[in-house]
């Protein structure tokens, strides 16, 4: 698939550069573009949300699958893919979310309130290590 296939489905798109799109994030109610298209010269598309929403949820939403990301014809072997993280930086990343979300599940069994910024903060934990997850999963 080229990119197109994605953009024609979205609201808002703009060009932002060469092969390089933002648009309305279809996985949830997104008021301003959050959705980040980029189609590599190899063909395949990469597309990330910045309110968080994951791939299979913005495929799930445009009625494609994860198949769709990448080009019909074989991706021959090019140069390594450097990953932006290590593992080890993603379990640090993982182990602090996790370490919050366990403070916050004993202020709660304590009783302690939370506050909204508190709650925003947990869900933002929560949607990284699901995240992480995904990634892992290589979804």
């Amino acid at each position: 698939m080229s990119a197109d296939a994605l953009l024609s489905r979205l609201d808002g798109v703009k060009q932002t550069g060469p092969d390089r799109w933002i648009g309305r994030c279809l996985a949830h109610d997104d008021r301003s573009p959050s959705l980040a298209v980029r189609e590599l010269d190899d063909g395949r598309v990469l597309i990330h949300c910045f309110a968080g929403c994951g791939v299979n949820e913005i495929l799930g939403a445009a009625g494609l699958d994860f198949h769709a990301l990448f080009p019909v014809e074989p991706v021959g072997h090019g140069k390594r893919v450097c990953r932006p993280f290590s593992p080890l930086q993603v379990l640090h990343c993982v182990a602090f979310e996790a370490t919050l979300a366990a403070v916050a599940a004993s202020n709660i069994a304590r009783g302690v309130l939370m506050s909204e910024e508190d709650r925003q903060r947990l869900h933002t934990a929560a949607g990284r290590i699901n995240h992480a997850l995904e990634v892992a999963l290589g979804q």
